[in-house]
């Protein structure tokens, strides 16, 4: 590992909910991100409280979130390959293609990530 980490959905509600082992492997963190899609998928939870919707904005005023662009054909390619070699769905497919752009290591409990052989995954 590099000290660059980019978190999937599990982990940023692991960390806000003051999973230990998440906040142990960040201590030491260069660079943390999150995938626009996870921003996504986090406040589109559907009893998700004002107090929970606090918490998250002032996570994400702390980390790089890492948008998708149409220019960025390179991304977009990349998600491409992803979603056809290793079969997985398309908002798993952008967090991994995200994962290897950014040269982080994937921090997440969602076994479908260890399909993809070419990215780094770290459990918690």
């Amino acid at each position: 590992m590099n000290g660059r980490f980019l978190l999937d959905t599990n982990a940023v509600i692991a960390l806000l909910n003051g999973n230990s082992s998440v906040g142990k492997l960040l201590q030491t963190a260069t660079w943390i991100g999150i995938p626009i899609i996870v921003e996504l998928e986090f406040l589109s939870f559907a009893n998700l409280s004002k107090s929970d919707e606090a918490l998250f904005t002032a996570f994400k005023n702390r980390v790089e979130v890492i948008g998708l662009d149409a220019s960025d054909t390179v991304l977009i390619e990349k998600i491409i390959q992803i979603r056809r070699i290793f079969n997985i769905k398309l908002p798993d497919s952008i967090i991994a293609a995200i994962a290897i752009q950014q040269q982080g290591t994937l921090l997440s409990n969602d076994v479908i990530f260890q399909r993809v052989s070419v990215m780094n995954v770290q459990g918690f």
